[in-house]
């Protein structure tokens, strides 16, 4: 399938452009054994990624995607401040860059898109992961989970992105991993790509009904080159 008409290109970052499932893991089983609790292995973690830091601690906490309803609020709200402020000082120890990301981002930049992240990860992480994996270059604007009163799968950040570079959300399109990407991509009447490999809760991307997905980064650039 090829793209046509298509002046901004929005990324969401964790899952789509780079794998920190390694890091978000580290800082929750720090978490959770300050606190007492039983770590978790790499990939029971893994699945519950996506929706931003709060719902990641609060799944810990229930040690499920399903967050549990008897929650202690005062014990959630010190497992997140414990979370935030080792993540904050370990954000890209293991995070790696996926497999043709830079190639094709240098591809699309050179055929004069603009590009833009919308991810659901607190804004203020955002820069400094950019910055150590040497993806901020490639990137005009961003927007974190905090950013806005909403995130994704609300269309909300998606349309501010349009209103920021003045386009149209014809003019869009979405690339992501999660559900959360592609259905904020179809309230927003947006085209999506979704991506196979990253963080969608075990489920596959085609559920979602992307436009197209790929399992491959540079398959992007073909279909938008």
């Amino acid at each position: 399938m090829k793209f046509l008409n298509k002046r901004v290109i929005i990324f969401d970052l964790d899952g789509t452009l780079i794998d920190s499932s390694p890091d978000l893991a580290l800082a929750i089983n720090h978490m959770l054994t300050t606190i007492g609790r039983t770590p978790f292995t790499l990939d029971e973690i893994h699945h519950w990624v996506g929706n931003g830091a709060s719902t990641l601690v609060k799944r810990a906490l229930s040690g499920s995607a399903t967050i549990s309803s008897e929650i202690d609020e005062k014990e959630f709200e010190n497992a997140l401040d414990i979370f935030l402020q080792f993540y904050a000082n370990h954000l890209a120890v293991e995070t790696v860059v996926y497999p043709n990301v830079i190639q094709t981002l240098t591809q699309l930049k050179k055929h004069g898109y603009q590009l833009a992240i919308v991810t659901n990860k607190p804004f203020d992480f955002v820069a400094p992961i950019l910055e150590a994996l040497k993806l901020k270059e490639y990137f005009e604007f961003y927007l974190g989970g905090d950013s806005l009163q909403e995130r994704k799968p609300h269309p909300a950040p998606l349309l501010y992105v349009c209103e920021k570079f003045a386009v149209s959300p014809k003019e869009c399109i979405m690339v992501g991993d999660s559900k959360n990407d592609i259905l904020s991509a179809k309230a927003s009447q947006m085209q999506s790509i979704g991506l196979t490999y990253g963080y969608n809760y075990g489920e596959h991307i085609k559920i979602y009904n992307p436009d197209v997905y790929f399992s491959d980064f540079a398959n992007i650039g073909e279909a938008l080159c």
